[in-house]
């Protein structure tokens, strides 16, 4: 039996050929993958100057859906416990109140963030951002 040495090396060269193209796409599959499974995270001030005053739809746009959400609601009575305190509520425009929360996304120094972050939206408008460690 007669060994060809120069088609050895071809078939040699196709297996290695092949073998780093798909070393290749397995590399760059798990790169892009890796990309789109890590959050964005912000400083303080990057974080207040991006999304203070902003709609909700740039929070979900830039930030996706937030964990929680909660509706402000008026408690039963109020009116009557402030005894006509502020605006007449009869010619007052309806004021729409939501918070939003997400988590570890604002980070207060190199290594850590903070557990959440809660958006104050009133009728639809970021009005209020707070950080928080303790909930």
């Amino acid at each position: 039996m007669q060994f060809n040495t120069k088609d050895i090396m071809n078939k040699t060269m196709k297996k290695l050929c092949l073998g780093l193209s798909i070393a290749i796409l397995l590399s760059a599959t798990s790169v892009v993958v890796y990309a789109a499974g890590k959050k964005a995270t912000y400083t303080e001030d990057q974080f207040l100057n991006t999304f203070s005053g902003k709609s909700k739809k740039i929070f979900t746009t830039k930030l996706g859906a937030p964990f929680k959400k909660e509706l402000s609601v008026k408690p039963q009575g109020a009116s009557s416990f402030l005894g006509g305190v502020g605006a007449d509520e009869k010619n007052s425009k309806r004021v729409n109140v939501e918070m939003w929360y997400y988590k570890n996304i604002v980070n207060y120094d190199t290594k850590r963030t903070y557990k959440e972050t809660e958006i104050t939206f009133v009728n639809d408008k970021a009005m209020n951002i707070a950080f928080f460690n303790n909930r």
